[in-house]
């Protein structure tokens, strides 16, 4: 039997929209007649075909890109009157990622049986966060389904923009630690055992650096494959130490510690914060809820603990500002002092909004800061490197040359 999706409106002009099997759409009209609708339009569908589908999932791990992409689509599609059921598969035949199809795909047939979208969207946490489902759930209460989108998508994209100022300002320093510790392992396994060489063949002493460089060169030179393994190891052990608890303390611990970063660490952490609280109080999240949220969307898991403890204070009635001054370690005192005003003006959604913005521009020149200051960081390194390495090889060949005098 066909799969119609359709359109039909009440008496009083209320619109409805769902899906249905029926014979034809003359056997559809008639169903919708019964529940006191006239059917206005309707369109076959092709139901998605349970099918086997391999991938694997850490490499098909859906971009914030393509969630932005999803949500915008979306929104003008519910503005264009398309039914949820049909907009999602007009969006499942234009995506690349196959999760995100095979997600869409069982989100349509659950909504089709009944199931709400914000509900569905719960089965799939890895790809639509807590954050998402509650907009959508405010939306559907509301009938603003399509502002709801509006506000996640300016949300994601905000969040992506921050992502992207810290990823740049991270390039730099990556590539140029990158290539020394390559340098340095090449200069391990093909240049030190020729000059230990030399050194046996003229029978000179060596000094204790120069027989250290020299041990740690043969070691890589005879155990060179051990070096992708260990930097394997290595990933995969911070990695297992962000999945535990103490690993996780450990990691955020040191991360706000160290002097360079802690800095850059707080401002991004705290834009994120304030950017994520504007939008669920826009969208119309109580703010005990939109606490909750907020706790779950942060990683470092001293936020973490700041959300949770003023969504169980302000459960209680405390106001969030007083809150927060427990904790002067990790939120600034400006973002404390305008969330003081936004709950005395009663405008805390526009106030932690233009914060957010500062913020945001705060990262981008603490960003443009860190790439300047760890270039000459990076360049003491180097040198230190390079003359540790020359003083080492050098030293027994001017020992050598004083001897023959």
């Amino acid at each position: 039997m066909p799969y119609y999706s359709y359109i039909a409106k009440n008496l009083s002009g209320e619109p409805k929209s769902g899906a249905s099997e029926a014979k034809n759409e003359h056997e559809l009209a008639k169903v919708l007649r019964r529940e006191g609708y006239i059917l206005i339009s309707a369109s076959i569908e092709e139901r998605s075909k349970k099918r086997l589908e391999f991938y694997i999932p850490f490499f098909k791990k859906v971009s914030l890109v393509e969630k932005i992409m999803f949500a915008r689509n979306l929104g003008v599609m519910i503005k264009a009157g398309i039914p949820l059921p049909r907009a999602l598969r007009i969006i499942v035949e234009q995506a690349k990622n196959k999760k995100l199809k095979i997600a869409l795909n069982n989100i349509a047939d659950e909504i089709t049986k009944g199931k709400s979208f914000s509900e569905s969207l719960i089965n799939y946490p890895d790809i639509f966060p807590e954050l998402f489902s509650s907009m959508m759930k405010v939306g559907e209460e509301s009938g603003t389904m399509e502002d709801s989108l509006n506000i996640l998508v300016s949300q994601m994209e905000k969040e992506h923009e921050l992502k992207s100022k810290i990823k740049g300002a991270m390039i730099y320093p990556a590539v140029i630690i990158g290539a020394m510790i390559l340098i340095g392992f090449l200069m391990m396994i093909l240049v030190i055992p020729k000059l230990a060489e030399t050194f046996t063949e003229l029978s000179i002493p060596l000094p204790l650096t120069t027989r250290i460089v020299i041990a740690i060169g043969i070691f890589s030179s005879q155990f060179w494959y051990l070096f992708p393994l260990f930097i394997l190891v290595l990933v995969a052990a911070v990695r297992f130490a962000l999945k535990t608890k103490t690993g996780k303390i450990a990691i955020d611990t040191i991360i706000l510690r160290i002097p360079l970063f802690s800095v850059f660490v707080i401002k991004t952490n705290s834009a994120r914060t304030v950017r994520t609280l504007s939008s669920l109080i826009k969208a119309g999240i109580p703010i005990v809820r939109s606490l909750e949220i907020v706790s779950r969307v942060m990683t470092n898991v001293y936020y973490r603990r700041a959300m949770e403890e003023a969504a169980e204070e302000v459960k209680k009635g405390s106001k969030l500002g007083e809150i927060l001054k427990k904790h002067k370690d990790v939120y600034p005192n400006l973002v404390i002092q305008m969330i003081e005003v936004g709950e005395e003006t009663g405008e805390t959604s526009g106030i932690l909004e233009k914060l957010a913005e500062f913020f945001e521009e705060e990262v981008a020149n603490a960003a443009k800061n860190l790439s300047s200051v760890i270039e000459p960081v990076l360049m003491l390194i180097v040198g230190a490197a390079v003359g540790f390495f020359a003083v080492s090889m050098i030293q027994p060949i001017y020992s050598m040359v004083g001897a023959m005098k």
